[in-house]
């Protein structure tokens, strides 16, 4: 006899069946006992009689215990009926054998108010949790769609190193590693591999942990994260990129739709608002007017939005063209890194772009310098006390031999899932979270 998963519950009734999975709640009520019994599709109500040669020890179990039952399904009264999966059923026990016991939970899973660092310090026993189970599938979606969707457009997926030599921020704070008697240390972005492999691929992606020193606290910012990133080759300049990354954001939204309908129940999450038409895009200074007529707060001449700018630039995107997302782009010269290409057309500012999700940054991207001499120029200018060739030389191999214009971008999955849900911390959308208080467990007490 095959497990059966609780999914398939339904079509068991008046068979025999053995399923297997973990206590989620066990009442007793002297002569009866009903364990909530879950694995990885739902859950289900199993009936123990009082009668049962095991009925007492079962009495003893915690959530959380392992088991394997034999018996039967059977539909459940009218009047007991709820909604949902296996609401109409129940499994009468017939063998039950223990496969390991738990001990008493520290604390409720379920319980609503669990704080944010509870939940990190018990993360192996917390990430049961039928929220967090909940948030981490939607999140296995959302890196489904992002690579099925440029799968589909021709890109090729590779795997970038980890361990770097030189910084592609060219200044971002970095963790240093002793990597024998060099000087290395962890990547804080994939950018220049990726760029190595339009020479190679024409169109490539990654998925893959970066690594950001920067000693934030904040709810949006973590030190280690997951980042999605594509880079394409023959493009006519950053429209081409913004427009691959609309399709990979509806993709991702569409997957989410299709296969979490469950997942965004049980998190009473609401999914983003897209217009038919294309996401609306707006120039770095036409953002800021608009911010200064809709809100009355003047940050005309800037360099960049701030987090509030930002969230005020996504509530009129939604009013006035019912999208979620808002592209703003050229920003200048001085906020982009040395790889980012100037408009010739608009002295001072860059065919770079961010992209707006529900108030926050999620993505920055655009065209690339693809010529060599115009690269090492750009970086002298950048970076005046370091040596190109000794810094960069190998990925400067590269454009001595011929690269196409070409562009792409780096999009946070934590950050996105985190408001795809709408989580108040980018934290609650990393599994195992890193911050400057926390290697799984707290550095510093509070």
């Amino acid at each position: 006899m095959e497990r059966c998963l609780m999914e398939n519950l339904g079509e068991q009734k008046g068979q025999g069946v053995f399923i297997s999975g973990k206590i989620a709640a066990v009442r007793d009520h002297g002569k009866l006992l009903f364990i909530d019994l879950y694995d990885r599709t739902g859950s289900v109500q199993c009936f123990v009689p009082g009668s049962h040669s095991m009925f007492a020890e079962a009495q003893k179990l915690s959530p959380e215990s392992v088991l394997t039952l034999t018996g039967k399904v059977q539909e459940r009264p009218e009047k007991n009926r709820t909604e949902g999966l296996n609401g109409d059923v129940e499994f009468v026990v017939e063998e039950l054998t223990v496969l390991a016991k738990a001990q008493e939970l520290p604390f409720d899973l379920d319980m609503a108010d669990l704080n944010l660092d509870t939940r990190f310090d018990y993360r192996p026993l917390t990430l049961r949790r039928s929220d967090d189970r909940a948030v981490f599938r939607v999140q296995a979606l959302i890196a489904q769609g992002f690579r099925d969707y440029l799968t589909s457009q021709g890109f090729v997926e590779f795997q970038a190193p980890k361990i770097v030599g030189g910084d592609a921020e060219g200044g971002a704070e970095v963790f240093p590693v002793d990597y024998f008697d060099v000087k290395a240390s962890l990547a804080t972005s994939p950018q220049l591999y990726k760029q190595i492999m339009v020479g190679v691929f024409e169109r490539a992606f990654c998925i893959g942990n970066v690594f950001r020193a920067e000693k934030h606290s904040t709810s949006r910012h973590l030190n280690e994260y997951t980042s999605m990133d594509f880079e394409m080759g023959y493009i006519t300049d950053h429209t081409d990129v913004t427009s691959m990354l609309e399709g990979v954001v509806r993709h991702m939204v569409a997957t989410v739709a299709e296969k979490g309908e469950r997942e965004l129940a049980v998190l009473g999450a609401a999914l983003p608002t897209f217009p038919e038409k294309p996401f609306p895009i707006v120039k770095l200074v036409e953002a800021q007017e608009i911010i200064k007529k809709e809100f009355g707060d003047d940050c005309v001449g800037e360099p960049d939005l701030s987090p509030e700018h930002e969230r005020q630039l996504c509530e009129y995107a939604l009013k006035e063209h019912g999208s979620d997302c808002i592209f703003v782009t050229h920003y200048p010269t001085e906020k982009r890194p040395w790889y980012t290409y100037d408009d010739a057309d608009d002295p001072g500012y860059t065919k770079s772009f961010d992209l707006l999700f529900r108030g926050v940054e999620i993505t920055s991207g655009g065209q690339r310098v693809h010529e060599y001499d115009a690269l090492v120029r750009k970086i002298k200018e950048k970076l005046p006390n370091i040596d190109p060739e000794k810094e960069f030389g190998f990925y400067l191999q590269a454009f001595q031999y011929g690269m196409p214009p070409h562009g792409g971008m780096g999009l946070g999955l934590e950050r996105f899932t985190a408001k795809i849900l709408g989580l108040a911390n980018a934290k609650e959308a990393a599994i195992f979270p890193r911050d400057r208080n926390r290697i799984d467990i707290r550095l510093y007490e509070q």
